[in-house]
């Protein structure tokens, strides 16, 4: 899981965010009771009890983390957060400097505003986690068997490609930047 993790925070920003996220609710679902997700999680796949016990340890993490900063019930570990607002200062810079990534966002503005809207009294955060929750919610509506409306697939479709293009230049900013 480790691994799965810290490769997806490389390859794509955006897809790491909504894997931990689901990791956060996987957490949630068993009330942070480590026994029952060794027992009903790590128990069922398919590595070698070396590898069950480094999965183990790393859930243990994130469930400490979670504890200590008081999102068991709710919300996203800062790092999480972090991590949003250091794509939301880039989406901010790239609205004002890059022609190709401003179209893109403009066809995911009708959405990210729908969605503002349809928070009524919630603040739904800034417009990158708006798009991470558009996104999220479609996993979870196709995880649980839901019917998906059309209007849903389309905002989650803008959502990843502006988050597809926001990861190209996180990506720059990381890993091609000279320390």
């Amino acid at each position: 899981m480790q691994f799965i993790a810290e490769k997806k925070k490389i390859q794509n920003i955006g897809e790491y965010l909504i894997y931990m996220y689901q990791m956060e609710d996987l957490i949630r679902s068993y009330q942070g009771n480590m026994d029952e997700i060794r027992q009903y999680v790590i128990s069922h796949y398919p590595v070698s009890e070396e590898e069950k016990h480094e999965i183990s340890t790393w859930f243990e993490g994130i469930l400490n983390k979670m504890r200590a900063e008081k999102s068991l019930e709710q919300g996203h570990l800062n790092e999480l957060k972090d991590l949003v607002e250091t794509l939301a200062h880039i989406h901010w810079k790239l609205l004002k400097t890059d022609k190709t990534y401003f179209e893109t966002y403009s066809k995911a503005k009708p959405y990210i505003l729908k969605a503002i809207i349809n928070s009524a009294n919630e603040n739904p955060g800034n417009e990158i986690q708006i798009c991470l929750n558009g996104i999220y919610g479609l996993l979870l509506c196709r995880l649980l068997g839901r019917k998906v409306p059309n209007e849903q697939v389309k905002a989650a479709e803008a959502f990843g490609d502006v988050l597809s293009l926001l990861n190209f230049h996180y990506q720059q900013r990381i890993f091609m930047s000279p320390n």
